[in-house]
């Protein structure tokens, strides 16, 4: 029989893991990134309030469709820290991560369609290469290792 106590008990991080299908060690880190939060007894031990377990599916969801952590950990800022997201949360913040996924997507067309070129090329010529320095634009970026991404600030 499932009771109002049993519903309100904190979870060990042993029953979050087991409950979430996440590691221990990746709940520590998400806690240290601040993505989710625990509560300790008086023992020191952490306790995880039951709404975290809707958090750690989230950021699972989010891990999947590539959303990197830095931008899963400001969505989640975006939401009440006691209670576990709704649909409507979801809803929102997928909604934030819709343009940028469109983004990539196209990307990886763009990578696919240009892809058989490589083998034409056969040494991924820095100068000519459409796929890893199109027009040799890193060149004019001065020596050194340069970023593949351009246009993208966050990959700046």
């Amino acid at each position: 029989m499932i009771t109002k106590e049993t519903i309100n008990k904190e979870l060990t991080v042993g029953q979050l893991a087991a409950r979430s299908g996440v590691a221990v060690t990746a709940l520590h880190f998400y806690e240290s990134k601040g993505l989710i939060k625990s509560n300790r007894n008086q023992g020191n031990q952490r306790r995880y309030p039951r709404e975290v377990l809707r958090r750690v599916a989230l950021i699972k969801v989010a891990q999947r469709l590539g959303i990197p952590l830095v931008e899963i950990g400001e969505a989640l800022k975006s939401l009440p820290d006691h209670h576990a997201p709704t649909a409507a949360d979801w809803k929102q913040l997928s909604a934030q991560w819709s343009n940028d996924l469109d983004e990539r997507i196209n990307q990886l067309i763009t990578l696919r369609d240009k892809l058989n070129g490589c083998i034409g090329c056969g040494c991924l010529s820095m100068e000519a290469c459409p796929l890893r320095n199109y027009g040799d634009v890193l060149g004019e970026r001065g020596p050194g290792a340069q970023l593949l991404e351009p246009g993208n600030p966050k990959h700046r």
